[in-house]
């Protein structure tokens, strides 16, 4: 019989070893699971406004730090506006429905109106008396959970805040950064490389426009729809649905459950209309609207689009589903460097989208 070699016991150590790294690695990586989070949402937001820092810096001779400051204020300021337009018009209304409320009581125990008709049609003023005290101990069981409630707010206000930091630091460093990554590369290749890199910032700006722009559509949409059937507190109606929009797959029914709810108060024609709009409307948005805007502002196929949006929520959740598009974008930018590349045509531009726009162009 041929002599079996042994394995060396060094070969051996060093295979236990590496398993022993991979999986305390893969342990660390599920503990910092939601620092990488905090990191990859910091990243997008300074992708997305360091175009403007380098304008100031370069264009208007501002200081790095002093242009980073203005660009926070004036998103605080815009962000302040925008809930001012929400709220503003929100507390004037609801002090309006607050008079109008003991005129719904009214009518639902006289059975009169909408809400007076569904109390005489399911009995609910029977039920709610044979239920006084499952109901009483529901209501007083409602504080229990405010522990809980404030310490989730206290920590999504801790979140905000580190990453708004890590965003100012990003911006302020985003020179520095950029030239030590570009230095890791062979120096023929840097070039290039910061090319294809602005590209796909280009694409992210691409995608936080787009989005705007729908959720603006959504907000005007809603606030005619609700005009027209006469549903009171169309406008702050309409700023919920287009804030709402703003967040991809799920948003557009966020905001139209409440204001299909408050449609139905206002009579059951109204509320039958906007329930068949707002179907109507999703199945335009999800499956024309967005697919063509994002595919326009983003430059990423259609189908790519949709396909990046399903995989990315179902591996990442809301997460996901936000980075979703301008990732998708930015790996076409990549893989279609690589791949002129790879054919031995390589361009002196990168292109994008599937007509092979320059860079420069868009």
């Amino acid at each position: 019989m041929p002599d079996r070699s042994s394995v060396p016991w060094r070969a051996i150590w060093a295979t236990i070893a590496s398993v022993v790294l991979a999986l305390a690695g893969l342990l660390l990586l599920r503990e910092l699971t939601r620092i990488i989070a905090w990191i990859v949402v910091a990243v997008f937001f300074a992708v997305v406004l360091n175009p403007v820092v380098d304008f100031l810096e370069h264009r208007a001779k501002i200081r790095r730090g002093l242009a980073t400051f203005l660009v926070i204020l004036v998103g605080f300021a815009a962000i302040g506006g925008m809930l001012y337009a929400f709220i503003a018009p929100l507390v004037d209304q609801g002090q309006e429905f607050a008079d109008d409320l003991p005129g719904y009581v009214e009518d639902a125990r006289n059975g009169e109106g909408t809400i007076g008709e569904l109390v005489e049609r399911y009995e609910l003023e029977e039920w709610v008396d044979e239920n006084q005290d499952r109901i009483r101990d529901f209501a007083g069981n409602l504080g229990t959970p405010a522990l809980d409630v404030l310490q989730r707010l206290f920590a999504g206000v801790a979140a905000a805040l580190t990453i708004l930091v890590l965003v100012v630091l990003l911006l302020m460093q985003a020179p520095k950064l950029t030239a030590a990554m570009l230095d890791l590369l062979p120096e023929q290749h840097r070039w290039r490389a910061a090319v294809v890199a602005k590209d796909c910032a280009r694409a992210v700006s691409g995608y936080i426009g787009g989005n705007v722009l729908i959720s603006l559509i959504a907000g005007v949409a809603t606030w005619v729809m609700l005009a027209i059937v006469g549903v009171p507190y169309a406008g702050v109606l309409a700023l919920w649905v287009a804030f709402c929009d703003l967040i991809p797959l799920i948003g557009a029914t966020i905001g139209a459950v409440p204001t299909i709810g408050f449609a139905f108060l206002d009579s059951i024609g109204a509320g039958v209309a906007t329930l068949i709009f707002f179907i109507a409307y999703q199945q335009f948005e999800n499956h024309v609207l967005q697919v063509t805007v994002m595919s326009r502002t983003v430059n990423v196929n259609p189908l790519t689009v949709l396909v990046s949006i399903i995989v990315s929520v179902e591996l990442f959740g809301l997460l996901g589903a936000l980075l979703a598009i301008p990732g998708a974008g930015v790996i076409q930018v990549i893989v279609r460097d690589v791949y002129d590349e790879r054919r031995g045509r390589l361009k002196q531009e990168p292109t994008i989208g599937v007509d092979e726009v320059p860079a420069s162009t868009e």
